[in-house]
């Protein structure tokens, strides 16, 4: 506005006497050097927030922390997890909570175990060569390091939370009390020892639980294999094993060709139908001799048999009859080549078996598969096999295969299927039993932490009952289900999940062959094999890991914890807890025993995948205990791809490091990147996407840097009440009064995303592109007592004051640091409590005027934009627009001044037509040397004769005031 060379009648300069905005507030954020500062000030802003609302007599409000693993630095899933629990944190104390929050860790482990083999190994010690209580302590100073570090970063990106008073599953009143946890199940007869296949990792030498499984995709050897009947009952033809015919054999396929030793039985389905067929020829042309000969009879399922007879090349064949399974004999396929294998093969009945794929028949390894065991324990088998030792490698016992490894364990080949596989198919060649084979990629089950397959393995572990009746009546399962049940789950369908999971899940496996880990700190009666129960040893057991940790049930002999038992009689269970047991009793001694928080818990917030880990984990663990979940509400978030939706990895190059994201541009940015996406989903993040939260901060920034300078020097005398306000003040107050109602909705209900975007589009298009722009002029150049600047900087100032109090739990660096900019003395954003909204602000009736006036304010910008372009106008200010249509379009501007809304220096509304169009005209009069309006009454004033009447009427009562002063 006001220049010097727009004055040709008194060369008087303006430009000081117009009321531009002022703030030291910069533009550009500075965020990699401002936040550290801004931290440094917080100090433990955490215990501040909390002593205060606690002051104020708040309402507690728990969020429990469902703890990282002390490995390595902060990826981009921490960042948005634990960027997730902060928004949570900061807007429930925003919303007047008291909040209790204890981040915490999980620092047990096979990760750290390897990191310290590793170690081990670089100083030429293997880990049989080192003490448990040296691997122990190793493992302990290794995850401390790694809290530290993680801790530090965490704070960097502005997480708050009880950091002093931090947990980890290692601590030693911790690792007590997650023994004392355990002890409830064994006391309860909850807990057993079971002989069954479990998911074990030769890789990690350890069984794994359900939720320590992933599925990947790998390619398996597949067999078609001959099992010969060698005898039937009377109700089966009595030709079926006549001398006159090739003796028939029941055929099975599998995927795991290295189980066929531990092979004790075939089971077939009761409702499927079953045929003898016999070969009458084979393909020709075949560049290989196939297996099959004419003449051979082969027992099938109706269904697949032509899928059999494909694979096995087969050109023809004769069903002979109808075959029904039960009764038959078999024996095994490797009897020929060993008396080891000279046992009888049954056929058992099982509903597991289908008639989708493979035979109709399924292999049964006992030793080897869940389904196998049931079978064969159902048909009242008691003798397991172990066929493959804890290295993943055939017992010397195994005819044919001894020492043979199923996955190699060491090595460039760890995790690699090793020699079995390829052994036990030639040997079923040489023993003329092998029919058909193949390849076939399938998902296979892996360990998530060592990527490495995995098998089923027969071995004695220590489980808690799922359907067992509990004294107070009902089962685990039935108590976690309606645990589930009396949840809230964001989003809904997270409910369906974990419950599907549960009542489908096995009994809880418990027992790790490891080292680094809480112990099942129990004694066993040797001749019974059941756990002893006695209070008083149990109470010795916690008190001595409560003082020593883990390792003193390690390194202390058995009489210190027995008592006046005899030791001789019991056996020390030196196997530890599967982690998910440690972290499932987070809630026990973080939640309880400790002042200024409540069991249980209002939410849990982590990754999807946690309704199969942690949430799950904590679920059985708080109704085994306690009869219910520690949790009201449990919250999830989808994980973080790339740009075009794939899986970050540091082999791609993909990853997106948010130390690098904070460094070059700020934690506010990563924050706000959160705050955007739909959490509930997968999300995305990379260059061009971080690029769009850049200029989303900057709308942000620019919007609360435009309201302090307009505010400088603002005070409540200034302060104009609601009765006087003009109608576009009152319009702007009922957005604020929607958007406040809205805001705490969102942030009560976690819609973090619903709070962002409906104040971006805000700041976007209510205030930069309407209120902001009609009001510059008044703000510059009305005088400082008038009704409209006041109006103008009294709205302001409430918008100012939302703002930054909505914002702060989502960029809370920049919105502390307005705040202080504006009020240096008046302490934190952080701990204010959102203001209240007056209801009078709520207007309807304006804010369907104003969607009426912007109807037609889009049109005529349009029409200035375009005579912009033709140069017929410079700006708007040259323009007296004259605007015709009809009579209705215009009734939302009674009593507002249509110049003033299309930023023009005047215009005219015409009734008239069905449509409205635009006249652009040129401002036929005198421009003012300070607000370069074109309008009458310049000149008007003697005094001031190149300025308008009000722009008069301003420097006068600036010129007297400065005389005055």
């Amino acid at each position: 506005m006001a220049d010097a060379g727009d004055n040709p009648t008194t060369g008087r300069d303006y430009r000081d006497t117009v009321f531009l905005p002022e703030t030291p507030f910069p533009m550009r954020g500075g965020l990699p050097q401002k936040e550290p500062l801004i931290l440094e000030q917080w100090g433990d802003l955490y215990a501040t927030l909390r002593r205060q609302r606690q002051a104020e007599g708040a309402p507690l409000y728990v969020l429990h922390d469902g703890p990282p693993y002390a490995n390595g630095d902060i990826h981009i899933g921490h960042a948005l997890n634990k960027t997730l629990k902060d928004f949570v944190v900061r807007s429930r104390f925003l919303l007047g909570y008291d909040v209790d929050y204890v981040p915490g860790w999980d620092c047990h482990g096979l990760p750290i175990e390897w990191k310290i083999e590793e170690q081990f190994r670089a100083k030429g010690r293997r880990k049989d060569e080192v003490s448990k209580a040296e691997f122990r302590q190793a493992c302990r100073e290794y995850a401390a390091g790694w809290i530290d570090v993680q801790r530090e970063q965490f704070k960097r990106l502005g997480i708050t939370g009880d950091w002093a008073g931090r947990y980890a599953t290692m601590d030693f009143p911790t690792e007590a009390a997650i023994v004392a946890e355990f002890h409830k199940f064994k006391n309860s007869g909850q807990l057993y020892r079971g002989s069954k296949p479990v998911m074990w990792s030769p890789v990690e030498r350890t069984a794994l639980a359900d939720a320590e499984i992933e599925y990947h995709d790998h390619v398996s050897p597949t067999v078609w294999v001959k099992f010969p009947v060698t005898g039937a009952t009377d109700g089966h033809p009595d030709e079926l094993l006549s001398f006159r015919s090739s003796t028939p054999s029941v055929v099975i396929w599998t995927t795991t060709p290295w189980t066929i030793p531990a092979n004790r039985a075939i089971s077939y389905g009761p409702d499927i139908a079953y045929g003898l067929y016999e070969v009458a020829a084979m393909e020709e042309g075949l560049e290989f001799e196939p297996w099959a000969r004419p003449g051979d009879r082969l027992i099938l399922a109706d269904k697949l048999a032509e899928e059999v007879f494909k694979a096995a090349k087969i050109a023809a064949w004769t069903r002979v009859c109808d075959l029904n399974p039960s009764g038959l004999e078999c024996a095994h396929p490797l009897a020929p080549l060993s008396p080891g294998y000279g046992f009888s093969v049954p056929l058992l009945a099982g509903d597991h078996v289908t008639d989708d794929a493979g035979t109709g028949f399924v292999h049964t390894a006992p030793g080897h598969g869940a389904d196998d065991f049931e079978v064969w324990k159902a048909h009242g088998h008691h003798e397991v096999p172990d066929t493959v030792d804890p290295d993943g490698a055939y017992y010397p016992h195994v005819p044919l295969f001894a020492g043979l490894k199923v996955l190699e364990t060491e090595g460039k080949k760890t995790g690699k299927f090793g020699p079995a596989n390829p052994a036990v198919i030639e040997k079923l060649i040489e023993a003329g039993a092998l029919l058909a084979r193949g390849r076939q990629e399938h998902s296979y089950p892996h360990s998530w932490r060592s990527k490495a397959p995995v098998i089923f393995r027969n071995t004695p572990q220590w489980f808690i009952r799922m359907d067992r009746p509990l004294e107070d009546d009902g089962t685990l399962r039935e108590k976690a289900l309606a645990a589930i049940d009396a949840t809230d789950f964001h989003p809904a369908g997270g409910k369906n999940r974990i419950r599907s999971m549960v009542e489908g899940r096995p009994d809880w496996l418990i027992s790790r062959q490891r080292a680094w880990g809480t112990p099942l700190a129990m004694f066993v009666d040797k001749e019974t094999g059941q756990p002893l129960h006695a209070p008083e040893v149990d109470a010795r057991i916690v008190a001595a890991i409560a003082e020593g940790g883990a390792d003193a049930w390690f390194t202390r002999p058995d009489a210190d914890f027995l008592g006046a038992h005899d030791p001789d009689r019991y056996e020390k269970v030196e196997d530890i807890l599967d982690v998910w047991f440690d972290s499932g009793c987070t809630h026990a001694f973080t939640l309880e025993g400790r002042e200024d928080t409540r069991w249980p818990a209002d939410l849990y917030l982590e990754g999807s995948d946690q309704h199969r880990g942690w949430f799950q984990s904590n679920l059985l663990e708080g109704c085994g205990t306690r009869g219910r979940a520690p949790y009201e509400a449990v919250l999830t978030h989808g994980f973080t791809l790339d740009e075009n939706g794939e899986k970050m990895s540091k082999s791609k190059g993909n990853t997106t490091d948010p130390a690098t994201v904070i460094k070059e541009s700020g934690a506010d940015i990563l924050r706000l990147w959160v705050a955007l996406v739909d959490y509930a989903e997968d999300q995305r993040i990379g260059k061009q996407i971080l690029q769009t939260t850049v200029d989303a901060y900057r709308k942000l920034r620019n919007t609360v840097r435009y309201l302090l300078g307009a505010l400088a020097g603002f005070d409540e005398a200034e302060r104009l009440p609601y009765d006087r306000m003009p109608p576009l003040e009152k319009f702007i107050l009922h957005r604020l009064w929607e958007l406040d109602r809205d805001v705490r909705l969102a942030y009560e209900s976690y819609r973090f995303q619903d709070v962002i975007r409906p104040v971006l589009e805000f700041c976007s298009n209510d205030l930069s592109a309407l209120y902001f722009d009609i009001r510059k002029d008044s703000l510059y150049c009305d005088r400082p007592d008038a009704d409209r600047r006041r109006a103008a900087r009294t709205v302001m100032d409430e918008v100012f004051l939302r703002l930054t109090a909505w914002l702060a739990p989502l960029t809370p660096f920049t919105m502390e640091e307005a705040w202080t900019t504006r009020f240096p003395d008046a302490g934190t954003n952080c701990a204010r409590v959102l203001p209240d909204t007056p209801g009078e602000w709520r207007n309807p009736d304006e804010a369907e005027r104003w969607a009426g006036v912007q109807t037609v304010l889009e049109i005529v910008n349009e029409a200035l934009e375009a005579a912009r372009r033709d140069k017929r106008i410079g700006g708007a200010l040259d323009a007296w627009p004259v605007v015709t249509g009809p009579a209705d379009a215009f009734a939302p501007f009674e009593g507002l001044d249509a110049a003033e809304v299309f930023r023009t220096s005047g215009a005219e509304l015409v009734a008239g037509g069905d449509a409205v169009t635009v006249d652009v005209q040129l401002a036929d009069h005198p421009k003012c040397a300070r607000s370069w309006r074109r309008v009458p009454d310049v000149g008007s004033d003697p005094d001031y004769p190149d300025l308008s009447a009000r722009d008069a009427d301003a420097v006068r009562w600036m010129d007297d005031a400065r005389a005055a002063g």
